[in-house]
C-alpha cells in the first residue's frame, strides 16, 4: 500500500482550480478530493527512486473555502489520523461579475488580498528540544491560524530563498549523513547528492506545523544560495574554482533537480504545466531521472537556456518572482544579475497590459536597496574586481567579495540601474499601479526603504524595498552591529569614501529607511492589498515552542 511520505503542499490556487503536491512511497494514483465530486487525480512520476505527484484540482467554486483530503490508490492518507489541526482547505477568490472563471479572470476585486513573505529558514528542532535560535515564525503563524481558522490568514505565502540549507546542516542531519558516508571526505557534513537533498526537505517540511500550514495556504517559492551553497555564483573566478572541485557537479545538479521537483513545479500555473515539455516527458516516462538530470546539466552549462523566474497574477496584484542566482552573467566586463534574455522577460512582464494591475510585486531573494554602507562597499568591490584600481586591488577585491558576501544587486551595478529604470517606467504614466514593491530576504534583518528618483524620472507609484529575514535562523552580534552601522550617517559617509576610491558613480536613486528599524529576530512581513491601498505589517516570533506568538513590531500605510 502506498503511504504519504511528504506533503501535501497547496501550491497554486485561483478562482476555480488548484494544484496539490505530494510525495508517495511507491507508484500510485494520487487524488485530492473535495465534497460533491470536486477534485482531481493523477499518476505519480518517478525521479531518483522517489515518487511524486502534482495533483490538479478543478471545478472549485469561486469565493469559497473547501476542505480537501488526499488519497493514494483510493486510501485516505491526509488528514493524518488524530491530527490536532483543522482540515486543510482550498480558498478561492471571488470573480468580478460578468467575467468567467479560470486564468485571465479578474479575481478578488472587492476583497483584501494578503501576502506574507520571508526567507532563510533552518528546520525547527524536535518538539522536545529547546530551539537555540528562538521560535520559528512560520511555525508560530501556523499555530495562530490553526487556533482560529476563520480569522485573518495570508492568501499566499512567498518563500524568498534558503528553504533548505545544503551547506549548514543540523546535528541530526549530520548524524544521518555520517551513517551513509565518510564525512572526512569532501564535501563533509554538507549535502552531496539527490538523496541527501530529499532528507533536507523531509526534515524541514515534515515539521507538523509547517506541514499543515503548507497544506492550507498556497505558496510561491524561489531559491537563494544556501539551497545550493553559500555565495552560489558570486563571480566567474568563484565558479571556475568550484568547477575544479570533484564533488561540485553532483551537488549542483542534485540541487537543481531537487529544486525543480520540490519547489519549481508548484510555482507554475496549470496552463504553464500543460505546456512544459520537461514535465510532460517526466510524466510519460517510467523513470524521469535522466530527463530531469539532463535539464539540470543544461541549466549548468547554459544558464540562459533555462528560466526559473515566473509571473503570477492575483486579481489586480501582479507578482514577478525573479531568479537572482542562476541567471547571472559573471564575466567581469559584462557582469549582470540577469542575462539579457531574462532581463528582457522581466521587463516584458512588468510592462505588459498597463492599467491591469494596482500593485506590482517584484520578488527577488536579494535586496535591491541595502544599507548605504553595504551598497557602497559592494559597488566599490565590484569596481576593484573589474580592475579599476589595478591588478593588486583586483585580487584583494575578489578575496573580499567571497569573504564578505558582497554579491547583491549593488555588486551588479548595471543591473541595479536597469532595475531602477524599469521600476520607474512601470510605475509611471496612465494606468500606473499604486505601488511597486520589491520583496526580499537574505540579509537577516528587516526594514522598509523608499527610493527617490530625480524629479524628471520620478514614478507616479509609491516604491518600496521591503526586506524580511530570517524566518528561523541565527543572528550573530556582528550582523546586528554591522547593519546598524550600515544604516547610520557614519556608515553613509564611510560608504561614499569607498565609492570615491573605486571611482564609482552615484547610484541613480537615493533612498531612506522608513518606519524605524532595522529589526532583528525571526520575522514575517504581511502586505494587505485592497484596491489601491497597501498596508504593511512586520511581526516577530516571541517565546518558545507551544507558547510562542507573533508580536507586531511595525505597521505602515504604504499607499491609499
Amino acid at each position: 500500500m502506498a503511504t504519504l511520505r511528504l506533503g501535501p503542499l497547496l501550491r497554486y490556487a485561483d478562482s476555480s482550480s488548484a494544484t496539490v503536491w505530494v510525495e508517495a512511497s511507491r507508484p500510485c494514483t494520487a487524488e485530492a478530493r473535495c465534497a460533491d465530486g470536486v477534485g482531481g487525480e493523477t499518476r505519480t512520476f518517478q525521479v531518483a527512486g522517489h515518487h511524486y505527484a502534482l495533483i490538479p484540482v478543478t471545478g472549485l467554486t469561486p469565493g469559497t473555502t473547501t476542505p480537501y483530503e488526499v488519497l493514494l490508490d483510493g486510501v485516505r492518507v491526509w488528514p493524518l489520523p488524530d491530527s490536532p489541526f483543522p482540515p486543510s482547505v482550498i480558498r478561492t477568490p471571488e470573480v468580478r461579475a460578468g467575467e468567467g472563471t479560470g486564468e485571465g479572470a479578474s479575481e478578488g476585486e472587492g476583497d483584501a488580498f494578503r501576502v506574507a513573505f520571508g526567507s532563510c529558514r533552518w528546520a525547527a528542532p524536535a518538539a522536545d528540544e529547546k530551539d537555540p535560535v528562538g521560535a520559528d515564525a512560520l511555525d508560530t503563524l501556523a499555530a495562530r491560524i490553526a487556533a482560529d481558522p476563520t480569522a485573518e490568514r495570508p492568501d499566499v505565502l512567498l518563500l524568498l530563498g534558503d528553504q533548505v540549507y545544503a551547506d549548514e546542516v543540523s546535528d541530526a542531519t549530520r548524524d544521518w549523513l555520517a551513517s551513509r558516508r565518510d564525512l572526512s571526505e569532501p564535501p563533509g557534513a554538507e549535502v552531496a547528492d539527490y538523496e541527501e537533498y530529499t532528507h533536507l526537505y523531509y526534515e524541514s517540511w515534515l515539521d507538523p506545523e509547517i506541514r499543515w500550514l503548507l497544506s492550507t495556504v498556497p505558496s510561491c517559492m524561489i531559491f537563494d544560495d544556501h539551497d545550493v551553497i553559500d555565495d552560489w555564483n558570486t563571480s566567474a573566478a568563484w565558479l571556475a574554482d568550484m568547477r575544479e572541485t570533484p564533488w561540485w557537479r553532483e551537488r549542483l545538479l542534485s540541487g537543481l533537480m531537487s529544486y525543480w521537483v520540490h519547489q519549481h513545479l508548484g510555482n507554475l500555473a496549470p496552463a504553464e504545466l500543460a505546456a512544459d515539455p520537461l514535465y510532460a516527458a517526466v510524466r510519460e516516462s517510467a523513470d524521469g531521472t535522466d530527463a530531469v538530470r539532463a535539464f539540470a546539466s543544461r541549466a549548468d552549462a547554459d544558464p540562459a537556456s533555462v528560466r526559473w523566474s515566473y509571473r503570477r497574477d492575483f486579481g489586480r496584484t501582479r507578482l514577478l518572482m525573479v531568479d537572482s542566482r542562476a541567471a547571472r552573467v559573471l564575466d567581469e566586463d559584462e557582469r549582470a544579475m540577469l542575462d539579457p534574455g531574462e532581463e528582457a522577460w522581466v521587463r516584458e512582464q512588468a510592462l505588459a497590459d498597463p492599467g491591469s494591475y494596482d500593485h506590482l510585486l517584484i520578488g527577488t531573494s536579494l535586496p535591491w536597496l541595502l544599507p548605504h554602507l553595504v551598497h557602497d562597499a559592494e559597488a566599490w568591490d565590484e569596481a576593484l574586481c573589474r580592475g579599476e584600481r589595478g591588478a593588486r586591488w583586483a585580487r584583494f577585491g575578489e578575496k573580499l567579495r567571497r569573504g564578505a558576501d558582497l554579491e547583491h544587486w549593488a555588486a551588479f551595478s548595471t543591473s541595479f540601474t536597469a532595475l531602477a529604470d524599469l521600476i520607474a517606467e512601470a510605475g509611471s504614466g496612465p494606468g500606473a499601479p499604486a505601488t511597486v514593491l520589491v520583496l526580499s530576504g537574505d540579509v537577516h534583518h528587516a526594514y522598509a526603504a523608499e527610493p527617490t528618483w530625480p524629479e524628471a524620472a520620478r514614478p507616479d507609484a509609491r516604491v518600496f524595498q521591503l526586506t524580511c529575514s530570517p524566518v528561523h535562523n541565527a543572528i550573530p552580534l556582528y550582523i546586528k552591529v554591522g547593519f546598524r552601522l550600515g544604516w547610520s550617517g557614519l556608515g553613509r559617509a564611510l560608504g561614499r569614501r569607498l565609492a570615491r576610491h573605486g571611482r564609482v558613480p552615484r547610484p541613480p536613486v537615493t533612498w531612506r529607511k522608513t518606519d524605524g528599524g532595522p529589526w532583528f529576530g525571526n520575522m514575517l512581513m504581511t502586505l494587505t492589498l485592497h484596491g489601491r491601498s497597501a498596508r504593511l505589517r512586520l511581526e516577530r516570533a516571541q517565546g518558545q515552542k507551544d507558547g510562542a506568538r507573533l508580536e507586531t513590531v511595525m505597521e505602515s500605510q504604504l499607499s491609499g
